[in-house]
């Protein structure tokens, strides 16, 4: 695959977005569209028109990008959520470490992705912490759901 082409379509494959407000047309088709209208190479412009797969691929690094894109969506957070599925998700995270004996509070910050814990130095000693953490995070896992 030719590196800079398909970095130069990975970069290039959403721009349609910022013009969707203009029209119904798809922003893959409005971004290859608009490529081509200011000179961007075809295969270029391929990358933006087909990786929602609204056509034909005409080379590899086409296919590429929209493996990368598909990739890049599946991680946690790419997707937009409600703002009441968001705080209700960070409420159930902090309720989950603060159900721990010893623990005074607990703070979910970074959309979820990390977590801030306080926790009462009397009934938890530093030695503790690690298994304590480590407690949190499997009912995490158990208990919650969460894209990836």
């Amino acid at each position: 695959a030719d590196v800079k082409l398909a970095k130069r379509s990975g970069l290039f494959h959403d721009l349609g977005k910022v013009l969707t407000h203009e029209t119904e047309t798809s922003h893959g088709l409005l971004g290859a569209e608009f490529l081509r209208k200011f000179g961007e190479k075809d295969l270029v412009a391929n990358g933006a028109e087909s990786h929602h797969h609204e056509v034909e691929f005409k080379c590899i690094e086409s296919v590429l990008v929209q493996a990368a894109d598909a990739i890049s969506a599946s991680r946690p957070g790419a997707r937009r959520e409600t703002l009441n599925t968001y705080i209700k998700r960070l409420e159930d995270l902090e309720a989950i470490a603060t159900s721990f004996e010893g623990v005074e509070s607990s703070y979910a910050i970074q959309a979820g992705r990390e977590m801030r814990i306080i926790i009462n130095p009397d009934v938890i000693s530093d030695d503790k912490t690690t298994i304590l953490s480590r407690d949190i995070a499997k009912k995490i896992e158990e208990t919650m759901q969460y894209p990836g």
